[in-house]
């Protein structure tokens, strides 16, 4: 019997991809080049299954491509905006992610940023890389202190929940929290955290933002001009869950202006481009979408894939199915 045939868009760790090609007539991506829209139509028409990354944009038009071969979309990342669901559904291809295995690097980048901003770390190696520095300073890049203030989280998920533990039981901050649904009480209380009625009131009240909402319509620009400017001046921005949650326009000119102290950035609107505007501020910290970026985790990711898969050829439910 002729083994599945598997597309995957991304280069992937060395021990996944030597898994994909002992078990599956496997097409990689040596060269690592994001497939271009008519290569993944191409991919459509020619596997089983298609295993893109967050960053392929899956759309109705490569779904709904004549003579589709394609019964599964195993998404290496736990968000799937990048894919319409809608068009999914409709054709009746099965789509799923990878959730559980990136929740603490992701938590773990999302205090790195918090942390930067705060103490400018961007801002002081850029000193030192251009040879700027001069010497201990009593008045030298004061930033803002984290222990014992308040982290405000939008959006409680298990990122969330992450942070919130590391931030609440390693730097005694005060949790904060906004989220339509009830979350489990037993975190709740286990962070003594509170949750805000709505995003406007603990955006007035945080030392920190951060933010872990899904991407799409529903929360595209979330973050605007008018809800940055009910912010602290003292606070900062860090964003670690979708780059079109924030207006970065509307950021850029409250960085500017001085609306808030800083932001702390791992993805960004329209990414792998990144508005200019961020490029002549001194009070952002800019990482390249590594929240996952671990060997460990990146990895347990692809092998999530791997265990998706097995189980729809297998004529079982995958365990992380979407739609």
């Amino acid at each position: 019997m002729s083994k599945p045939k598997v597309i995957v868009t991304r280069r992937w760790p060395v021990e996944v991809e030597t898994q994909l090609k002992a078990l599956y007539d496997v097409q990689l991506n040596a060269s690592d080049t994001p497939m271009s829209a008519d290569e993944l139509k191409l991919a459509m028409q020619s596997a089983d299954a298609l295993l893109p990354t967050v960053t392929d944009p899956i759309t109705a038009d490569i779904i709904n491509v004549e003579n589709r071969r394609v019964k599964i979309i195993g998404n290496f990342g736990v968000g799937y905006n990048n894919i319409d669901i809608n068009a999914a559904k409709e054709q009746g291809v099965l789509v799923t992610n990878t959730p559980h295995v990136l929740t603490d690097c992701t938590a773990d980048i999302g205090m790195l940023l918090l942390l930067m901003s705060a103490r400018r770390a961007a801002e002081g190696e850029r000193m030192i890389l251009q040879n700027q520095w001069q010497g201990w300073g009593p008045t030298q890049l004061l930033g803002q202190k984290v222990t014992g203030k308040t982290l405000g989280l939008i959006g409680f998920g298990r990122i969330a929940q992450a942070m919130a533990r590391k931030a609440h039981h390693g730097f005694g901050m005060k949790i904060i929290f906004y989220v339509p649904s009830a979350p489990d009480q037993a975190i709740v209380d286990e962070l003594q955290a509170v949750r805000c009625e709505s995003v406007d009131e603990l955006l007035t009240e945080a030392h920190f933002v951060s933010l872990h909402c899904p991407g799409g319509a529903a929360t595209k620009h979330l973050i605007n001009e008018q809800r940055l400017k009910l912010m602290r001046p003292t606070a900062h921005l860090i964003n670690t869950a979708r780059g079109d949650v924030v207006d970065s326009n509307a950021l850029i000119k409250a960085l500017q202006e001085g609306w808030i102290a800083g932001a702390g950035l791992d993805v960004y609107e329209g990414e792998p481009h990144l508005n200019p505007g961020f490029l002549n501020l001194s009070n952002v910290t800019l990482l390249p979408h590594l929240g996952s970026a671990s060997e460990e985790t990146r990895t347990a990711m692809g092998n999530r894939v791997l265990h998706n898969i097995a189980a729809y050829f297998a004529g079982s439910e995958p365990d992380d199915r979407v739609v």
